[in-house]
């Protein structure tokens, strides 16, 4: 018996709504709605299965996305992705690692619905013009104007430089010890002047409302971690396609993503929102 097309696919539907909603949460409701409609149908009539799932998919996340915008625009504090527990095997495939990334998904956030629908589909995904059309409802020609400013918007805030896997895994096992040891000097070595942090706690634990900006702010805050609570521990692990951090505060848990320019952290994601924190110990089945 030939099994389910949307089981089949199902990573790669899952793949296309976490990275337009950024919500492994939301992304699994999208699924269940769009599994509905799936079985409402003649399979016997879908030409192409995969196209066509991806279609409803995509239709079903821009909804979602449309809802979701005003309670991300009354969100207490910074509003960041939610991280997923990945295996290293997903950094090999590099353009799918790079689209994951707690840094991309914060950019794609600064895109409208149909824009952020019409860059994953196209960047990422590689669908023809028309296919896309007949997901967000445009014409070919609309969504290629569409793709166009998207990318430019992107590229205007993506990081700009790249560095290998082994290079960011150990410029962030090196920024874990020095966060496990609380050393103020250790933390500005592996930091680039202009650092930003970036935390998200939701309203719900202890976090900083807005980015904090530069070494001189953002060590001695670090530093002081592991000095408020009565356990601390640190561990590294891969989440969303990189290397990054597990830390454990008296027991409860936070995800540390980081960006590496130059052999120095730019940037640090901080996710403490525990409603958020749902998918650090089974990794998450990603695909193209």
């Amino acid at each position: 018996m030939t099994e389910d097309p949307f089981v089949v696919h199902r990573s790669l539907l899952f793949t296309v709504a976490y990275e337009m909603l950024g919500s492994a949460a939301d992304a699994e409701d999208v699924l269940q709605e769009s599994w509905l409609r799936w079985a409402a149908v003649d399979h016997a009539q879908v030409s192409d299965p995969r196209a066509y799932l991806v279609r409803v998919v995509t239709r079903q996340a821009l909804n979602r996305l449309r809802t979701l915008s005003r309670s991300r625009e009354e969100y207490i504090g910074e509003w960041l992705p939610e991280p997923l527990l990945t295996s290293p095997d997903v950094a090999e495939d590099v353009e799918l690692a790079e689209s994951v990334s707690i840094a991309m998904l914060t950019v794609l956030e600064t895109l409208g619905p149909t824009e952020r629908a019409v860059f994953v589909l196209r960047e990422v995904f590689d669908m023809p013009y028309g296919e896309i059309a007949e997901a967000v409802g445009k014409t070919a020609a609309a969504v290629r104007q569409i793709a166009r400013r998207a990318r430019e918007h992107v590229a205007a805030r993506r990081p700009r430089v790249q560095v290998s896997r082994s290079e960011q895994q150990a410029v962030m096992e090196r920024f874990l010890v020095a966060l496990r040891t609380g050393q103020v000097q250790e933390l500005m070595e592996v930091m680039a002047p202009d650092v930003v942090l970036i935390a998200d706690g939701g309203g719900l634990v202890a976090a900083a409302l807005e980015p904090v900006h530069g070494i001189e702010l953002v060590a001695p805050l670090l530093a002081r971690a592991h000095r408020v609570v009565s356990a601390f521990d640190t561990t590294a692990v891969w989440l969303n396609g990189a290397p990054a951090g597990r830390v454990e505060f008296d027991g409860e848990p936070s995800a540390v993503s980081v960006v590496v320019e130059d052999g120095r952290i730019t940037r640090i994601y901080v996710v403490r929102n525990p409603r958020k924190l749902t998918r650090l110990d089974q990794p998450a089945e990603l695909a193209r």
